[in-house]
């Protein structure tokens, strides 16, 4: 007797196309459209409805199931995502607190929160002073979905824009640089600097068509000591005070720690982790505990015990001494780490400062732009410069591994979530908070 066998795949596929026929009045694609979330009834679902999920779910996107029985067991993808919010309670001490768990950090409806209500929201560190410092001068970037560009005007107006064009939505302008327009690569249409759009091409016998109404699309923007800020909202905001709403009390600090113009730019450098944003983050906020363990180097030089850690509205800063008794000596006497919420880093240490931005590229994947400055005395010495950018790259490629193996264990089902140590820990739990605020906020 011959036994017909088919491959795993062939067999899912068919067990799916059963269970399609079992529901002919579920209509996917129009629910798919409206992202309205994951059937999850409230009475035991038959045995057939449960493995329809388990096949049709394993990306753990909102998709929804309509029961031909009970149509009132359902919620949106909104409500799935609140209550992943949730799942962290920030109320509970340190000492007894849980992480965040692993939905926080693999979860696309998670990630899509995140983009809404804290990327797309308030000011975001986006660019230096130096790149838009004569007229002429431009640069642009990517936030979540938002394609941007800052420019400075003929006139030395600094201006932000959405950079997408007005005729059939081309991006203008990439990288950064100097120009005296954007003109669109589609087809030709041109904008000032100042975002008015100045030519139209081939539009001979378009009706209702005002062209001071089809400039670029703006976005706030703002300077605060040698960074350029954005702001995506629609409403009003205040760009005079930018400084007390984006650091609150802890500009003073920074001001006080070195964090101004008189640096000079050395150059920019961008790592790209396969992990989500805020693993990134929680490495940087963990008070010096991963240093001795996976920076030999960089813990010879540097004082841990005398790691100290303060907090404030949407800062976190972290200092430490140094140890280094080489002639070679980019540290300095302290190093002074200041975590910017939600993805901003700004590290101060001897004749030196470096930024790290860290960009969402999805719930798995995040880029991380890494500006160099220096003292303008050392500005010339490229063996103390070389040599610096040296060892921070050499830092930046150990965090990478750590980064990368954290992600991956995130999305092992032996973890859920995790404890902090109280007493190194605070920022990480400090960020998670913060975390869980903007979150909740509609």
């Amino acid at each position: 007797m011959m036994i017909q066998t088919w491959p795993a795949a062939e067999v899912k596929r068919m067990q799916i196309n059963k269970f399609k026929k079992s529901f002919q009045k579920i209509k996917r694609e129009s629910m798919m459209l409206q992202k309205v979330g994951l059937f999850l009834p409230n009475s035991p679902e038959s045995s057939q409805q449960r493995q329809f999920l388990h096949l049709n779910n394993n990306n753990n996107h909102c998709s929804f199931l309509r029961s031909a029985t009970d149509n009132s067991s359902q919620f949106t993808c909104q409500e799935k995502v609140e209550k992943l919010v949730q799942e962290f309670n920030p109320k509970i001490p340190i000492e007894e607190a849980l992480t965040p768990p692993t939905s926080w950090y693999t979860d696309p409806d998670f990630y899509s929160l995140e983009l809404n209500r804290v990327f797309y929201t308030g000011w975001q560190p986006v660019g230096y002073t130096e790149q838009v410092k004569e007229p002429r001068d431009y640069f642009s970037g990517r936030l979540g979905g938002i394609e941007y560009v800052v420019s400075r005007d003929e006139k030395g107006t600094l201006h932000a824009f959405h950079n997408v064009c007005r005729h059939h939505a081309s991006l203008l302008a990439g990288g950064s640089g100097r120009k005296s327009c954007f003109v669109c690569p589609y087809h030709g249409w041109t904008y000032g600097l100042d975002g008015a759009l100045v030519k139209a091409t081939q539009i001979t016998g378009i009706k209702n068509f005002k062209v001071n109404e089809m400039g670029l699309v703006p976005l706030k923007v703002a300077i605060w000591g040698p960074f350029v800020l954005i702001n995506c909202e629609a409403k009003d905001v205040d760009t005079k005070n930018v400084g007390e709403e984006w650091l609150g009390n802890a500009a003073e600090v920074l001001r006080a720690n070195g964090v101004d113009t008189s640096l000079k730019y050395i150059c920019s450098r961008t790592y790209t982790i396969d992990c989500n944003w805020k693993v990134f983050c929680d490495n940087y906020l963990d008070g010096g505990y991963h240093v001795p363990y996976a920076h030999k180097a960089l813990s010879s030089a540097l004082q841990l015990d005398s790691y100290s850690t303060t907090m404030y509205e949407k800062v976190s800063i972290q200092s430490c001494h140094g140890n280094s008794k080489e002639q070679f000596d980019r540290l300095g006497s302290k190093s002074f780490y200041a975590f910017v919420y939600p993805n901003f880093m700004i590290n101060r240490y001897g004749p030196w400062m470096d930024t790290n931005l860290v960009l969402p590229l999805g719930p798995r994947k995040c880029q991380v732009m890494f500006d160099y400055f220096i003292d303008a005395s050392l500005q010339g010495d490229r063996d103390f410069i070389d040599k610096s950018l040296e060892e921070s790259h050499k830092v930046q490629e150990e965090d990478t591994i750590l980064c990368n193996s954290v992600q991956r264990g995130l999305e092992s089902p032996a973890y859920n979530v995790g404890r902090y140590a109280p007493y190194v820990e605070m920022a990480m739990h400090h960020f998670h908070s913060l975390h869980y605020q903007h979150l909740s906020s509609s």
